[in-house]
């Protein structure tokens, strides 16, 4: 992790507002108010479905393939000795951070009351930091090493290839259920039952090994729209095209969807033809209204978490894990006692539970003006 005196410039402004849109509804969605039910379309879909929440990661994924087009020029330039270093460097890195990130605070009181060192045993594995850092390295290889043609056909054989094995190795006549999955039997032979996410209804991670393979596709999805969108300049020709390919990779998702549900947690195929193209779709229009147009409403809000994305989350899901270990009484934590006390006192309900999410971004959001207005740019 090291600071930088400038973000890359090479880079459309409209990337910039896409992921840090991505960055701002992430942590919205994770970080939901107490003491009232939040907007369904702000949850996640239980197993099968799709809301607006599902579209958040798969669209960060996204993003960081299209910037990974910017860079992989430069790259390129390098020896092979060189990439394989910083690839492996920076996915080592990312992916210890998101472990750290969920054996924090480290320690914990025992039966007896002493302190004690959090097991190894009990802590999570995957989780979102790790999958961004697999995608990374994966994505990465491939396009160092293969052509933009060869991806599309690897992305093919991805896809078709985990549809399979979820057929295969799950149990029959129960494939796609939860607790009997490919994906979750593969994460609990291979993690154990202790390495792996435990708030749902059975242990399940949604961002577990096997179901890793899918996800790169996003991140080559974004890659080649970053390609395409270089070499094609920022025309009407363009954006049409994206817009194109958007409609009818969410067709054929909407298709798919019949034979194999779109699915967040299991991140089906579908999922990922669905969630790649209305970010196909969305980059398109972000485009048109700020590149072509110049309409720049809402951009530097925005592009304030798209220039520290990676740390701004960290920092968001770190600060809200503290929040949460803070006893204010004997029924509540900090967190519970600022959304129930405060915001749900004055907008009750649901409005309230999505104010608390609000008023937290902000917070996340001044640090990084902060670290903007410093011209403090951290790279994971």
């Amino acid at each position: 992790m090291n600071a930088i005196s400038n973000p890359n410039s090479n880079r459309f402004l409209s990337l910039d507002m896409f992921r840090g849109l991505t960055i701002c509804l992430m942590i919205v969605v994770n970080t939901p108010g107490t003491g009232a039910h939040f907007y369904d379309y702000l949850t996640h879909a239980n197993w099968f479905g799709f809301t607006l929440a599902d579209l958040v990661f798969p669209s960060f994924l996204f993003a960081m393939g299209n910037a990974m087009s910017f860079s992989m020029g430069k790259m390129k330039e390098t020896t092979a000795n060189v990439f394989w270093k910083k690839v492996i460097k920076r996915s080592i890195i990312i992916f210890l951070l998101g472990y750290l990130m969920y054996w924090f605070p480290f320690f914990r009181q025992g039966m007896d009351g002493a302190w004690e060192l959090k097991p190894f045993a009990e802590t999570r594995i995957m989780g979102v930091l790790q999958r961004i850092a697999l995608c990374y390295f994966v994505t990465a290889i491939i396009f160092f090493y293969l052509s933009e043609k060869a991806a599309i056909i690897l992305s093919v054989i991805l896809l078709l290839g985990y549809w399979a094995i979820l057929y295969l190795f799950g149990q029959p006549g129960a494939e796609l259920e939860m607790a009997t999955n490919a994906v979750t039997r593969f994460d609990l032979f291979v993690l154990g039952e202790g390495h792996i996410y435990k708030r749902d209804s059975i242990p399940f991670d949604p961002e577990g090994i096997l179901s890793t393979l899918p996800s790169i596709v996003n991140v080559i999805g974004g890659f080649i729209a970053g390609s395409f969108i270089q070499r094609i300049g920022k025309t009407f020709e363009g954006i049409a095209k994206l817009l194109i390919v958007g409609f009818l990779l969410m067709a054929l998702a909407r298709w798919w969807d019949l034979v194999l549900p779109i699915s967040k947690k299991l991140w089906t195929g579908s999922f990922v033809l669905y969630t790649v193209g209305i970010d196909l779709s969305i980059m398109a229009i972000l485009i048109y209204f700020i590149e072509l147009k110049q309409k720049h409403f809402g951009v530097e809000f925005t592009t304030i978490f798209g220039k520290n994305p990676l740390f701004i989350y960290l920092f968001s899901e770190l600060f809200f894990i503290t929040l949460r270990l803070i006893p204010v009484n004997s029924e509540m934590d900090a967190f519970e006692w600022v959304s129930e006390r405060i915001f749900q006192r004055i907008f009750p309900g649901s409005f309230g539970a999505f104010v608390t999410a609000i008023v937290f971004m902000l917070v996340c959001w001044s640090l990084g003006w902060w670290l903007n207005k410093k011209r403090i740019y951290i790279k994971l």
